[in-house]
């Protein structure tokens, strides 16, 4: 397996395609002009005015809670219900059918039960954002729980490793691989819905800043908040899901060195280490 990309020259294509998106910005501001889309010059400076009001801030720190928030719960219960699926196939059989229902139900509509059922309050995001991701999270594990290698589980179990070791360093290795893909899809909706029920909502958070900015047209400061909401997304998923992508190409890098190009056992290593 080919290592890692570590030239300095890595970030050369991220920084060009924010280099093309900032000049298809700028001409559509030039073709459809200020009512359209704003300057990046208006744009920075509305960004500018909001982070150093405070503004940002605080606002920042709702939609964190409902975001972070809502992600963590539904990956916890998604992660869950998949090993407990997956361990079980009959369970899993009776699990699929209604996540996959729930699943299909829009964001929007999870957004207006929510505020019947709970108010505008705090909860209402966190269920939507929660009932939302917990599909993504399930199906992938599930997926990954069945596509194990056999032969790992029936080496576990010849040396009697413990299993402790056995869900670390043998069932974990394998699930990351399914699960970290739509982990970052799921974080990534997950902004989305808790916007929408900020702006639908109690007008709290990005949500709500963007939703005032947009009630007298305007639109630098709601394309400044929009700037901070995609700023906080890569970041936050930079240090949240960035670690499980490094811990993933570490595993494969370290497991194609101690093992045969022909089978893919995952988590070889561990065995190795604990007979």
């Amino acid at each position: 397996m080919a290592a890692p990309d570590r030239s300095p020259f890595r970030a050369v294509w991220p920084a060009l395609g924010l280099a093309l998106l900032a000049g298809g910005w700028a001409l559509v501001h030039a073709t459809a002009g200020p009512f359209v889309l704003p300057s990046l010059v208006d744009t920075g400076r509305a960004l500018g005015r909001v982070v150093t009001s405070g503004a940002a801030v605080s606002a920042l720190a709702v939609t964190l809670v409902h975001a972070i928030g809502g992600a963590g719960l539904g990956t916890l219960i998604g992660f869950a219900l998949g090993l407990v699926g997956g361990t079980a196939r009959p369970l899993g059989g009776l699990l699929a059918a209604p996540i996959t229902a729930i699943l299909g139900v829009p964001p929007v509509a999870w957004i207006v039960l929510a505020f019947l059922w709970f108010g505008t309050g705090l909860v209402a995001p966190l269920f939507t954002v929660t009932i939302t991701a917990f599909p993504i999270v399930f199906a992938a594990t599930l997926q990954g729980m069945r596509a194990r290698d056999p032969g790992l589980a029936e080496m576990a179990t010849v040396f009697r490793l413990p299993a402790r070791t056995r869900f670390f360093r043998l069932l974990l290795p394998e699930l990351a691989v399914h699960v970290a893909p739509a982990l970052s899809t799921a974080f990534a909706i997950s902004w989305k819905v808790a916007l929408t029920a900020e702006v639908l909502g109690d007008g709290s958070g990005i949500g709500g800043a963007f939703a005032t900015a947009r009630a007298p047209l305007d639109l630098a400061e709601a394309m400044a908040w929009i700037v901070l909401v995609v700023v906080f997304l890569l970041v936050s998923d930079g240090l949240v899901l960035g670690p499980l992508r490094r811990w993933i190409a570490g595993h494969r890098e370290g497991t194609a060195k101690e093992t045969s190009p022909a089978p893919t056992c995952v988590g070889i290593g561990a065995i190795r280490e604990e007979i």
